[in-house]
């Protein structure tokens, strides 16, 4: 069994991917569990360059393979916003609900056809071994809706409308939205790899 690390402190998300990931021969560790409490800074201008920059970043201080991942929502109508700022659009420590308030304000006018967007989530697994950094992506589509639908899930859950459903993120169970979301869609991909990697 190979450890990875996986670049959060989050022990929720490291339960998750682990249970995701269930019959690859690895097991994923958090940065607490290293020992690591420092914060990564995100200073990306996109996605994929913040997960390449935490995943190369604890992977060569701790020389081991690490996964991380960068993640947030895509507005056309706003040129790609809140994008890498998903988390501090309405600034530090806002709440999900003025999120999604300062959302809502910015699309109000608006027309439905034209608000189109899209959870993006980018994953890098970085080997310190080789300098190679594979990176992946999920996404699922949608629209933002034009008030708060739902009362599950989290941030910007309750404004997404999935395409492919008609409801919000917010208005499905947990484990619905696991099975078509941007990061379980992200893990498919990584498994892939996983699979096809020559473990040493």
């Amino acid at each position: 069994m190979t450890e990875i690390i996986l670049a959060t402190h989050n022990e929720h998300k490291v339960e998750e991917i682990n249970a995701l990931l269930e019959g690859v021969p690895v097991h994923f560790v958090s940065l607490k569990e290293k020992g690591y409490f420092e914060e990564i800074l995100e200073t990306g201008a996109t996605f994929d360059e913040n997960a390449r920059l935490k995943a190369s970043t604890i992977g060569a201080i701790f020389g081991q393979m690490t996964l991380a991942d960068d993640s947030g929502l895509e507005v056309d109508a706003l040129h790609g916003a809140p994008g890498v700022f998903s988390a501090r659009y309405a600034g530090a420590g806002a709440t999900p609900e003025q999120l999604c308030q300062k959302l809502l304000i910015a699309l109000k006018d608006v027309p439905y056809e034209l608000r189109t967007a899209r959870f993006r989530c980018v994953m890098a697994l970085f080997d310190p071994q080789t300098q190679v950094c594979h990176l992946v992506e999920g996404a699922v589509e949608g629209r933002i809706t034009d008030s708060m639908r739902g009362h599950h899930g989290f941030g910007y859950d309750p404004v997404f409308e999935v395409i492919e459903t008609g409801r919000t993120m917010a208005e499905m169970p947990p484990y619905e939205k696991n099975s078509i979301s941007h990061r379980f869609r992200a893990v498919e991909k990584i498994k892939e790899r996983l699979l096809e990697y020559p473990f040493y």
